[in-house]
């Protein structure tokens, strides 16, 4: 790489912070306008290229992959993501992490089931000891 090359890569790199930096008020605008419930944020969140639209579905409680694909195509439509190909055809890509934005990102449907599981009892039998040692303490009074 010559020094000339290597100054034209520092200065599209300073260019480039500069254009983010630019348009964060506006696509946080977007993000905010577009992504207008819970579900479609998480679903937003967990396009990363690495999921189809059934793990999404799955991770966000949503039955139909076709209301998932809707999402996506129409999110690639104003610019928030791309399109990558995969073995089975093509999956979205997000271009903006929400977290960056400061949009708070609800949790997916697995972690609030495997949190909701580990705090309730395990065993309805657990349930039933301190249920009746309470009955027990009614009787004496």
């Amino acid at each position: 790489m010559n020094p000339q090359d290597s100054e034209q890569t520092r200065l599209l790199t300073e260019i480039l912070k500069w254009i983010k930096f630019a348009g964060m008020k506006e696509v946080k605008e977007v993000l905010n306008s577009v992504l207008d419930t819970d579900q479609k944020k998480l679903v937003y969140q967990l396009s990363d290229g690495s999921k189809g639209t059934v793990e999404v579905g799955k991770a966000t409680g949503i039955a139909s992959t076709a209301t998932i694909s809707r999402y996506w195509k129409s999110w690639l439509k104003l610019g928030l993501g791309e399109n990558v190909s995969v073995k089975g055809g093509e999956r979205f890509r997000r271009a903006f992490d929400l977290e960056d934005f400061g949009i708070e990102v609800p949790q997916p449907k697995e972690v609030r089931l495997e949190k909701e599981s580990a705090e309730a009892p395990t065993k309805p039998s657990e349930e039933k000891p301190a249920q009746e040692a309470k009955q027990e303490e009614k009787k004496v009074e």
